[in-house]
């Protein structure tokens, strides 16, 4: 079983097979159970066979279930000037979707 596909969602690309779990930026919307349905597919490989979009593949299409919505690592940011006692710190956490994808 050597079938998989290159998907892009958020801005970002994924090499995906059957049974993967990806966390993906979160899209609005979904909810844990949820089924979701990629259709920005770029590169399809079933078996042998190799089907690279220009830049999508037409008709294809990769099927996954929302696991949950977590959040990323916290990042701090720093800004800092020299000489004028200017220093700014605040922090971000992502929202993500954690998704098993379930046919390609």
């Amino acid at each position: 079983m050597n079938d998989l596909a290159v998907i892009q969602t958020g801005g970002k690309q994924y090499v995906v097979k059957k049974d993967d779990i990806i966390d993906i930026e979160l899209i609005e919307g979904f909810k844990k159970d949820d089924s979701i349905e990629f259709d920005d597919v770029l590169l399809t490989k079933k078996g042998d066979t190799v089907n690279v979009g220009k830049p999508f593949v037409k008709n294809a299409k990769v099927k996954g279930s929302v696991i949950e919505q977590i959040k990323g690592d916290k990042i701090r940011i720093l800004r800092f000037k020299a000489k004028s006692r200017y220093r700014r710190r605040i922090g971000h956490r992502q929202n993500y979707l954690k998704v098993k994808i379930d046919t390609l």
